[in-house]
């Protein structure tokens, strides 16, 4: 798959979503957030995907947004601003909550620039490897404005409130290795692109069913009561007691070896 400035690659079920866009440091157009949102949407339609990686090519992960170019395109803004009633999310918003809803992990290997919306897209990945030296920002503050590419909801299932209202609020800038310290970064690495790998090959020994249910789990129950999680779990889990991939990964497990698992199958209840 290709978009503008937006590439994909596939090697087996791992697919890797590479902003590239080498002269502006992946600074992002419209153009990219609609081909974040359509390659989101095409690889979720692919149950033989396993994981994707987001990356940034050449000397960033993701400047944030082109203002200039942005602005320059009023009805394009416009249109990308107005929401989705049955998603409930815009164009600026899914190019980083669609990830969240793929039913596979998602990694973000960062290096450079991760500022405004590029924090936001990473905070859309279930895990993010970062070099130490990277440079992590909600940038939005300097400009007037606040995180609206969902940085809102992600911060507050990453840090804590008062991190989140300080971080919003200065548009601060931290290095990789603060920003792990924070919880915005899973770990640090000085080859994020390589560690990402290496997690995504230690998650494809993993039942991809099971990875598909602990995703939805943890992503509609988060902040969610008891009573309402514990009932996601039975679902999630008589669905996996009688998924063929669960009987694959039992087999391997008592026999000592490598699974070898199937397509993910379908959800077998709501």
């Amino acid at each position: 798959m290709a978009t503008s400035h937006i590439r994909t690659t596939r090697d087996g079920g791992v697919a890797t979503v590479e902003l590239h866009r080498l002269d502006k440091l992946n600074a992002l157009t419209l153009d990219m957030l609609d081909g974040l949102v359509s390659t989101a949407h095409e690889l979720g339609r692919d149950r033989s995907l396993r994981a994707v990686i987001i990356a940034g090519s050449g000397e960033s992960f993701c400047a944030g947004l082109d203002f200039a170019t942005v602005m320059s395109d009023r009805a394009g803004l416009w249109r990308a601003f107005a929401p989705r009633p049955w998603r409930g999310t815009n164009t600026f918003q899914e190019a980083c909550w669609a990830y969240r809803r793929l039913p596979v992990p998602v990694v973000a290997a960062v290096h450079g620039n991760c500022l405004g919306g590029g924090l936001q897209i990473a905070l859309g990945a279930d895990f993010r490897v970062t070099t130490p030296d990277a440079r992590w920002s909600v940038l939005e503050g300097r400009w007037g404005l606040i995180p609206d590419m969902s940085g809102i909801q992600a911060l507050s299932e990453q840090v804590g409130k008062d991190v989140a209202k300080r971080l919003t609020m200065t548009a601060e800038v931290l290095d990789g290795e603060r920003a792990v310290e924070l919880g915005l970064a899973s770990e640090v690495a000085l080859d994020p692109r390589e560690r990402a790998g290496a997690l995504v090959d230690e998650l494809l020994t993993r039942s991809p069913d099971a990875l598909a249910s602990a995703k939805r789990l943890f992503e509609g129950t988060w902040h969610r009561g008891p009573r309402h999680t514990f009932a996601r779990e039975r679902v999630e889990q008589l669905g996996l007691l009688v998924a063929a991939n669960t009987r694959r990964a039992r087999s391997a497990a008592f026999a000592r070896t490598t699974p070898e698992y199937a397509d993910r199958g379908r959800r077998l209840l709501p």
